[in-house]
C-alpha cells in the first residue's frame, strides 16, 4: 500500500519525503522529518496507526494526519478523528480520492 500511495503522490506532483512500516517507526519518522501531511493506515505491525496518531498528535497537536482504514473500521475512524485525524481515506480507494483528501488540507 506505501508503494501505491507514493506513486499517486508522486504522479500528482506532491513530495514523499519518508515512508513507515509501522507505527514506531512512523513517530520517529514524524519527528525527523516533520512533514506537512501524514498518510497512515490504521492497521500496522508493532504498533498500530492510532497508537502512532495519538503520540504525533502529543508531540505536534497541528499535525496534519490522514488515516487511511478499511471497510468496517466505523468505529476506528471514529476514534481516529476524535484522537486529531484531519480525515480518512477508505480503502479500496481510488488516485482521485487520495488527491482530493491531501489538498484538502
Amino acid at each position: 500500500m506505501r508503494v501505491t500511495i507514493k506513486n499517486i503522490l508522486e504522479k500528482n506532483g506532491i513530495s514523499v519525503v519518508g515512508e513507515a512500516e509501522n507505527g514506531k517507526v512512523a513517530i520517529h519518522r514524524y519527528h525527523e522529518l516533520k512533514p506537512d501531511i501524514v498518510t497512515m493506515d490504521i492497521t500496522m505491525p508493532e504498533m498500530d496507526g492510532l497508537a502512532a496518531l495519538k503520540t504525533i498528535m502529543q508531540l505536534n497537536p497541528d499535525a496534519r494526519i490522514v488515516m487511511m482504514t478499511a471497510m468496517g473500521q466505523q468505529g476506528m475512524v471514529k476514534e481516529a478523528v476524535m484522537a486529531g485525524a484531519k480525515g480518512f481515506i477508505v480503502k479500496p480507494f481510488k488516485e482521485e480520492t487520495v488527491v482530493t483528501a491531501l489538498s484538502k488540507l
